[in-house]
This record gives structure tokens, C-alpha cells and sequence, in this order.
């Protein structure tokens, strides 16, 4: 090879990686772009589920002031969103429901499936943990959907939870005393 075949090659080469770096470049940009994009619609999506969340527990709140039991089990107060963390323990109870006696834990789902039954079983391990107070408290665990499968249903009896599901009247008419009539 000739010394200016050489330097035709080193130029060619130098051109070359000037277009590839050029390249590299514009895909990086892309890629920002496409990151943003997944982004943007990972939150879109991810409000849905907690906005369906925020409505079934919101729900399932309001019926259990409503009718304050859990099969048989009365009880006085229902309470949402209790947090607490406690040496390597941190729990987040959607509803909690207490008498004199008694406590009951409602796990709330959109859609319920039996991995959420772990998770409830995991809030009801720890619960006494987290607040000693209830120590000498019977215990009672549910899991509340809008939907939940057969297999699901089935297998949180199995474990001796109640399941709260919608039914029945599920309108409530409030007005105000200035009723437009036409």
C-alpha cells in the first residue's frame, strides 16, 4: 500500500466515524424522545389504576359507614389510609374497622386477584406488630373489589377472609334545597 492509498484510507475512515458519531447522536436524541414518550404514558397509565383504586376505596369507605359489619362482626368506626412504619416494618392499611373487641382489616382492590391476598396476608401478620395497642384484639381480614375471579373469591375463604364485592342499590341522590324544576 502506498503511502496515498494510506492517507485516502485515513481520510475515508476519519469521514466515516464522523458519520457514525453524527448517527450515534441523532439516535441518542431519539431515544430521549421515545424514553419521554414511554414515560409520559407509563403515567398516564399508572393514574388510571390509582385513579380506579382511589374510587373503589372511596367506595367501599362510604358502604362500610353505611353498614358497619363484616358478616356478623359490628363494629363502631371505619378508618382509611392508616400508615406506619416501625423498625424494618412499614405498612399502608386501606380500611380499618375497630369496635371494643375487635379489628377489621379491608384490603381494597379494583380488580382483585389472589396475589393481593399475599399482600393481605402480609398487612395481617404485621398488624399487631405495627400497633400494639389492638395486641389483645380479635382480628378479622378482607379483601373489597369491584371484581374479583372465582379462583381469587374462592381461595380468600379458603384463608378465612371476607369478600366484599358491589351489589345491590348503588345510587345516592343528594340535592340541594334550590331544586331547578322546568
Amino acid at each position: 500500500m502506498t503511502d496515498d492509498e494510506l492517507k485516502e484510507l485515513v481520510a475515508g475512515l476519519a469521514v466515516a466515524q464522523k458519520v457514525t458519531d453524527e448517527q450515534m447522536k441523532l439516535n441518542a436524541i431519539a431515544q430521549q424522545e421515545t424514553t419521554r414518550k414511554l414515560d409520559k404514558l407509563g403515567e398516564l397509565y399508572g393514574n388510571i389504576g390509582q385513579n380506579q383504586g382511589d374510587v373503589a376505596e372511596e367506595f367501599f369507605f362510604q358502604s362500610l359507614i353505611k353498614d358497619n359489619h363484616l358478616g356478623s362482626v359490628h363494629f363502631d368506626d371505619v378508618v382509611k389510609n392508616m400508615e406506619k412504619h416501625r423498625g424494618q416494618i412499614q405498612e399502608e392499611y386501606d380500611l380499618v374497622m375497630t369496635n371494643g373487641d375487635a379489628i377489621g382489616i379491608v384490603e381494597v382492590k379494583y380488580k382483585a386477584h389472589t396475589n393481593d391476598l399475599d399482600k393481605l396476608d402480609r398487612k395481617m401478620k404485621h398488624f399487631k406488630k405495627l400497633f400494639p395497642i389492638y395486641q389483645n384484639y380479635k382480628q378479622y381480614g378482607a379483601i373489597a373489589s369491584f371484581h374479583i375471579n372465582d379462583a381469587a373469591k374462592k381461595e380468600a375463604l379458603r384463608r378465612g377472609y371476607f369478600v366484599l364485592q358491589r351489589s345491590g342499590d348503588l345510587v345516592h341522590t343528594e340535592s340541594s334545597e334550590h331544586l331547578t324544576v322546568l
